[in-house]
């Protein structure tokens, strides 16, 4: 059977697409059109097409460009440094807030501990290629992680940190993600506007029967989406899920 006639102009723009820098215009729909000698309806479908497999942006106002290259991170407890040099990236991290705290009501609730209880607080600002992706603010035990506050994480991991000097193996945890809205102090870092919607993973990690870690990561949802990759398994449907860096415009341890 014969491809319908946007899916074969798509596969015609793929390798052309492919040759020109992130950030090119390409053709508008009616140029498209005249070109190809298609309908501007078939061009749309075409356009929409790349769109939706992340080769293309539409900009308002502005016209369509060559999408960044989408990346996809895996929803599990892996470094964040180690997926982005993966998939050619290069990972960096600025360390925004690196202190002893001590545990109000609800970190005391999360942690099983004493109002008071001295706690370590992490926030850093992820970056892929010099663009801000995230911010992560990481709350720990400090009683399991001692001296933690020694370490640079602007250059060190921290997971690698938690395995090496304190033989801290997560075996178990939670993950809850959630829809957001971003605040000023995010905005700033990450160079967007405060009210700009985002997604947030909230990752509970014991290790001893204790909860050590506490981690919310904001993720701008102009930049990611959720994906799912669905397994058929007795009786039920299993969810394998991954964090997708979206193509943006002229920017995307």
């Amino acid at each position: 059977m014969d491809s319908p006639k946007y899916a074969s102009l798509a596969g015609s723009l793929r390798s052309k697409i492919a040759a020109l820098p992130v950030g090119a215009s390409v053709s508008s729909e009616r140029q498209l059109a005249e070109e190809s000698g298609v309908s501007r309806m078939t061009a749309r479908r075409a356009i929409d097409e790349l769109v939706r497999e992340g080769m293309l942006v539409r900009e308002v106002g502005r016209g369509t460009f060559v999408a960044r290259p989408a990346v996809t991170v895996p929803l599990q407890l892996t470094s964040f440094s180690d997926d982005m040099r993966a998939r050619g990236h290069v990972p960096s991290s600025r360390v925004l807030q690196q202190e002893r705290v001590s545990a109000d009501a609800r970190l005391a609730d999360i942690f099983g501990v004493d109002i008071g209880e001295p706690m370590v607080v992490l926030r850093r600002l992820r970056f892929a290629d010099e663009i801000p992706l995230a911010i992560e603010r990481t709350h720990l035990r400090e009683s399991s992680v001692p001296r933690l506050l020694e370490h640079d994480f602007s250059t060190e991991s921290l997971y690698q940190v938690l395995v090496d000097d304190f033989g801290i193996r997560f075996e178990a945890g939670e993950q809850v993600i959630r829809a957001g809205l971003l605040n000023d102090v995010d905005a700033q870092a990450l160079q967007l506007t405060a009210g700009d919607p985002v997604l947030e993973l909230v990752r509970t990690s014991v290790f001893g029967g204790e909860v050590v870690e506490w981690t919310t990561s904001t993720y701008p949802a102009s930049r990611f989406e959720l994906s799912a990759r669905i397994a058929p398994s007795t009786g039920s449907g299993s969810a394998v899920g991954a964090l997708r860096i979206a193509p943006f415009g002229q920017a995307p341890t």
